[in-house]
């Protein structure tokens, strides 16, 4: 039905039929706007050729590769806004009507008469770009009174956004209609499309046109929900990123290919969010070039495939936790009671956020109460020539760990210095074999200077044991029986002496990210060892059977022993720990 409210808000529409072809997946953290710049020149009268607009309509249709969720179009769809050629366009556009998918498209100069703003009344474009052709559309949610400016929700990364669909020219009442929408949706990220903004230099360097002032100034600076705005009407394309009231990045982007060969080719920009890695890959492809066999494509044809460069192909690094925090902060994580992380099994559990200020030394004499209730109980020791700051309290946590407090350890080597905690010679986890298996879990925090030369291999969770004590002849019996430890690479490695075999079994980890926090799960079947990094598997996980942990002894924390001797402490943050007597599943861990 049209809009006719002031918002002119519709209801959510009902779900795909089963015959629709368009299937994004909403909780996706990887999904792509597409976005389709002046198409003028391809519908010109009796001149031009839809066949490009159609190709590229049918990647969006065919894109679940990519998981696109949407479709913007920045205006100029046709050269005079004539309805013969509105009419044209607007019937290649029927096949995202079909198939619900996804779309906005925008008045440019081109499409109504350049001279007037949204209050120009009735025109070609809006019989057949009004909000009565979105009735059925899965993202359109209303349109101002006049029409011509359109908003949209499109769910992405299991969250939704917003585009705004505005006019070649606001008018007062358009500036009132769009800051009203984005007042009413104030958690939701908004995107800006428009046809004129910016413009770019020769260098790609865009700047604000004269407009593009007026919308800067009247919309964008102050809201700051408005995080990317996408134009076309100028070339060549070009950004910029502007910083807004709010202190927060704006990056503006021109996209315009009218001036290239045939038109463009319906050249699309492929926006392609990915919420894990904390980016925007963006590309700039003609679909129906791209489509066609190679001995049929010109000389011409070959140089517009697709397009490189600074301005057309790039990331966009955007913390999209941190960007969005003035309007949608994530809660912060609520510590968890001891009493949730007691799983069945459960033979230690130690947490430090029972501590005095952040700073304060680990005291000696301080007993580290093993929560588990078993009797694990843990006690300082200091190396020699280390003094009490070698090991302090710290505020600092996993944000997926029970307890909001960790321990940093100053250690290292050359010569070697620092100082542990130990389980006490009565701990029962000391003669523990884990015969039927088991999970050793903690939360660790690397150091950005860690690779200096001074902490490789050193130790996170070891067994004061030799192999050799327990009987091993194979590898190095000198060895600890086992050693959770981190390689000069700040690779994790889980290095133990099973009970069915003479050497070492080892898990390996990948070279992790400095000065960030991680989850490591060691997970033995009672026949196989396994370790889990922020919850997934590592590649270097052994086949061959492993039973248990071989040998008696103190357990270490943060500390790497070799003969029976501490050479080195640990360098960094320590978390929550805990040792469970089974193989726990992954939704089991301490991570959430």
């Amino acid at each position: 039905m049209a809009a006719t409210g002031a918002l002119g808000t519709v209801s959510a529409s009902a779900a795909p039929s089963s015959t629709a072809g368009w299937y994004p997946d909403p909780n996706d953290p990887r999904f792509t706007l597409v976005v389709m710049p002046d198409t003028q020149y391809l519908f010109d009268e009796d001149r031009g050729d839809a066949t490009p607009l159609d190709a590229s309509l049918r990647h969006v249709l065919d894109g679940g590769a990519d998981n696109v969720v949407f479709l913007s179009h920045l205006g100029d769809l046709t050269e005079h806004g004539e309805a013969g050629e509105i009419a044209q366009i607007g019937h290649s556009f029927q096949a995202l009507d079909r198939n619900r998918v996804g779309y906005s498209v925008l008045a440019g100069n081109h499409d109504v008469n350049s001279s007037t703003d949204d209050q120009r009344g009735s025109s070609p474009w809006l019989s057949t770009f009004g909000p009565q052709r979105f009735h059925s559309s899965p993202t359109f949610r209303g349109s101002s009174k006049d029409g011509y400016n359109s908003y949209h929700l499109f769910r992405g990364g299991g969250r939704d956004w917003l585009v705004l669909a505005l006019d070649w020219r606001l008018s007062p009442a358009g500036f009132d209609w769009a800051r009203t929408v984005i007042r009413q949706h104030p958690k939701t990220p908004v995107i800006l499309t428009t046809h004129e903004l910016a413009y770019a230099d020769d260098a790609g360097q865009a700047s604000l046109s004269d407009y593009g002032q007026q919308l800067w100034d009247q919309l964008i600076n102050d809201n700051d929900q408005i995080f990317l705005t996408l134009n076309g009407h100028f070339w060549p394309p070009g950004r910029a990123v502007l910083r807004n009231r709010a202190g927060h990045d704006v990056h503006v982007h021109i996209t315009n290919y009218q001036d290239h060969y045939y038109g463009g080719s319906a050249m699309i920009r492929l926006y392609r969010f990915d919420l894990a890695r904390n980016v925007i890959d963006v590309s700039t492809i003609s679909p129906w070039l791209l489509d066609q066999n190679s001995s049929r494509l010109n000389k011409l044809d070959r140089r517009e495939i697709e397009l490189t460069g600074p301005v057309n192909r790039f990331t966009l690094d955007v913390d999209f936790t941190a960007r969005f925090s003035g309007f949608a902060p994530v809660p912060p994580p609520v510590s968890r009671p001891t009493r949730d992380v007691l799983v069945p099994g459960t033979l230690a559990y130690w947490r430090f956020d029972n501590g005095p200020a952040a700073g304060t030394p680990f005291a000696d004499g301080l007993v580290q109460r093993d929560l588990s209730g078993h009797g694990n109980d843990l006690v300082r020791v200091t190396m020699p020539g280390s003094g009490p700051s070698a090991l302090t309290w710290s505020a600092d946590f996993h944000p997926g760990a029970p307890a909001h407090g960790s321990l940093r350890f100053d250690g290292g080597k050359n010569p070697g210095h620092g100082a542990y905690l130990q389980t006490v010679d009565a701990a029962p986890l000391n003669a523990t074999n884990f015969q039927h298996g088991y999970t050793i879990e903690a939360f660790v925090k690397v150091p950005g200077d860690f690779k200096n030369g001074l902490h490789a291999w050193c130790g996170i969770f070891s067994r004061l044991c030799r192999g050799r004590d327990a009987g091993k002849t194979g590898d190095d019996p000198l060895e600890p029986a086992a050693t959770l430890a981190l390689s000069d690479g700040a690779q994790f490695q889980w290095a133990v002496f099973p009970l069915n075999q003479t050497g070492i079994s080892t898990c390996w980890g990948h070279e992790l990210l400095l000065d960030q926090w991680w989850h490591v799960a060691l997970v033995n079947t009672g026949q196989h060892s396994s370790m889990f990094v922020n919850g997934c598997p590592v590649l270097r996980n052994p086949k061959t059977p492993a039973t248990g942990i071989s040998g008696t002894g103190n357990w270490l924390l943060g500390a790497y022993d070799y003969d029976r001797t501490v050479d080195q402490g640990f360098y960094g943050w320590i978390g929550d720990v805990r040792v469970v007597d089974r193989a726990l599943s992954v939704h089991e861990f301490m991570l959430r």
